[in-house]
């Protein structure tokens, strides 16, 4: 995985889980004051959704491939798209600050209804949010595998996550760009994949030499690969 894409990755992910987990304690507060007869349906759905962002995300941390990350956003967004437009429904165009003083049923009786009204603004707010990051993610991570499959790596869906490259970096390095003056040269398709420095006139990978220079090969020792 390159530095870059390996961070973006995952700040994405940190955000995600900041979002779902104060999604995940507003819904259990809301659990707490109205089920098990009032609001059940959007209570549960807020915790279930959060939930499996949660665990979906944590699972997906230490193992993906892009195609799998590709579902999971597809998936969790549909989720959220979901959630942002029913905490919606529910809450509406609705003023909280004209509500002071006002009470809603509760499973003990009555509870603030403004205060009812502010979580659920935040519930819309974050859940709106949240589908955003999920479109933008899921757009970037084709926009990565097409460049990587331009390097050649057609096989990049199936391949772990940290292959990927970041914008203008090539499959499987390190904070290496590819344009500039300080650029690395990396082999094209045709020069047998990635991995190793490519150079332009060589025979079989190795560097052309001028008249009167000499190649020096270092055997390599305890499994060490020879350098030249």
């Amino acid at each position: 995985m390159t530095v870059r894409f390996g961070n973006n990755r995952l700040g994405f992910y940190v955000a995600v889980f900041i979002l779902s987990g104060v999604v995940l304690g507003l819904g259990a507060n809301f659990a707490n004051e109205f089920l098990p007869h009032l609001r059940q349906n959007f209570t549960i759905f807020s915790i279930v959704v959060s939930s499996l962002t949660i665990l979906t995300f944590l699972l997906t941390l230490q193992w993906a491939t892009p195609y799998s990350e590709a579902v999971v956003l597809f998936v969790l967004g549909t989720l959220w798209l979901a959630m942002g437009a029913w905490s919606t429904d529910v809450i509406g165009p609705l003023q909280c600050d004209s509500l002071a003083g006002q009470k809603t049923p509760s499973k003990n009786g009555e509870t603030n209804l403004q205060a009812f009204c502010y979580e659920m603004k935040v519930i819309q707010a974050f859940s709106w949010t949240l589908f955003c990051l999920f479109v933008i993610a899921f757009y970037v991570l084709h926009q990565l595998a097409g460049q990587a499959q331009r390097y050649g790596r057609h096989k990049i869906w199936s391949e772990p996550i940290r292959e990927l490259p970041w914008f203008e970096e090539a499959p499987g390095y390190y904070n290496t760009n590819t344009y500039g003056p300080n650029a690395m040269q990396y082999p094209p398709p045709s020069a047998g994949g990635y991995g190793y420095p490519y150079y332009p006139g060589g025979m079989g990978g190795m560097p052309m030499l001028n008249p009167g220079h000499s190649l020096m090969v270092q055997p390599g020792m305890n499994t060490v690969m020879s350098t030249v």
